[in-house]
């Protein structure tokens, strides 16, 4: 693995973390997925949606990506709960 990898994975593993708080106060489901679990399953389960949701580092920091052009700032992971938790409604 190369210098940095490591750093690179916590990193991604603390905002995912994040991101599966609050999505779970929001009564989304969840599940980590993937090397390294690098992914995150959200899951409605009343409207049978979901979303893989990636985070990435991006110019400003890090950022939350998921399907249909899904994007927020994992600094502020409740924002992109919000946004999350509305798509699958």
């Amino acid at each position: 693995m190369a210098a940095g990898s490591e750093e690179l994975i916590e990193v991604r593993r603390r905002h995912l973390a994040a991101l599966a708080h609050e999505l779970e106060a929001r009564g989304v489901g969840w599940r980590l997925l993937g090397a390294g679990e690098s992914i995150l399953r959200a899951a409605n389960t009343a409207t049978g949606r979901r979303a893989m949701v990636m985070v990435t580092p991006s110019s400003d920091g890090w950022s939350f990506l998921w399907n249909n052009g899904g994007i927020a700032d994992a600094s502020e992971p409740s924002v992109a709960a919000d946004q999350i938790a509305r798509s699958l409604a």
